[in-house]
């Protein structure tokens, strides 16, 4: 049988910033420090202006000044995970493919400590993990992919690109029992997505035998799954394999 290889769903996740620094007011209880204030104050208008400039560049997919302009913001106020994610999502678009995820590392921790809406920081981190894992796969560590990718999925509340994900980079890497888990929770996550139907079929037929009378024994649910990727994409770029593969074992092929 051939062996093909599977495109992830790559797509880079951003996230707007939609913030914005409220300045310091000034203190009721201890004497006024005026120079703190006005400092504070024009730190705060500062940032909002780059904020400003940031989600514009990133709207239009600017990344060699988003990379510029998130690294400026993490100078001004390194602690926020915004900047760094940012920072990571440029990096990943422009091929630094280490440096997003050290970008990413670094947005995590800080992330984690956001207590403000425990459902979105969940998502965040989950296309954070998402697109770490891209990075990784791009560097030729697929099991630094996997691992961030499962981190992903056990977080998001929609889990299918992370597990569609996984189950193209088992089944890339030849690891069939990982790669059928990840395809069935796939399934189960979006079951409209053609690709992952063809992988799994793919693999199940890989695992074919022959009887006694050298005809061919799909395992269960080869067909089944094969057929899927024909019903939701007729004329898809794997249509013709997967017509050989029935062929096949239907005993019509070689």
């Amino acid at each position: 049988m051939h062996k093909f290889h599977m495109t992830l769903a790559c797509g880079v996740l951003c996230y707007c910033l939609c913030m914005s620094v409220i300045a310091a007011p000034a203190p009721t209880a201890a004497p006024v420090n005026v120079t703190q204030i006005k400092k504070a104050n024009a730190q705060a208008v500062a940032e909002n202006q780059l904020i400003d400039q940031l989600n514009k560049a990133e709207a239009a997919h600017d990344w060699q000044t988003t990379e510029s302009l998130s690294r400026q913001l993490i100078a001004m106020a390194p602690g926020r995970w915004q900047y760094s994610q940012a920072l990571g999502d440029a990096q990943l678009n422009l091929g630094k493919y280490s440096e997003a995820v050290q970008s990413y590392a670094m947005a995590l921790p800080a992330l984690e400590q956001d207590k403000t809406d425990a459902k979105r920081t969940r998502q965040v981190m989950s296309a954070i993990y998402t697109n770490q894992g891209n990075a990784y796969l791009k560097l030729k560590r697929p099991q630094d992919a996997t691992a961030a990718y499962s981190k992903a999925a056990q977080l998001s509340d929609n889990p299918a690109t992370a597990y569609f994900n996984l189950c193209a980079t088992y089944y890339n890497t030849g690891e069939t029992e990982g790669a059928l888990k990840a395809c069935d929770q796939a399934i189960a996550a979006n079951p409209n997505k053609a690709d992952t139907y063809f992988i799994k079929g793919s693999l199940l037929v890989g695992n074919s035998t022959l009887d006694a009378n050298n005809k061919v024994v799909a395992p269960p649910g080869a067909a089944e799954a094969l057929r899927m990727y024909l019903k939701l994409t007729p004329t898809g770029s794997h249509a013709d394999d997967v017509k050989q593969m029935l062929d096949y074992i239907n005993g019509k092929g070689p």
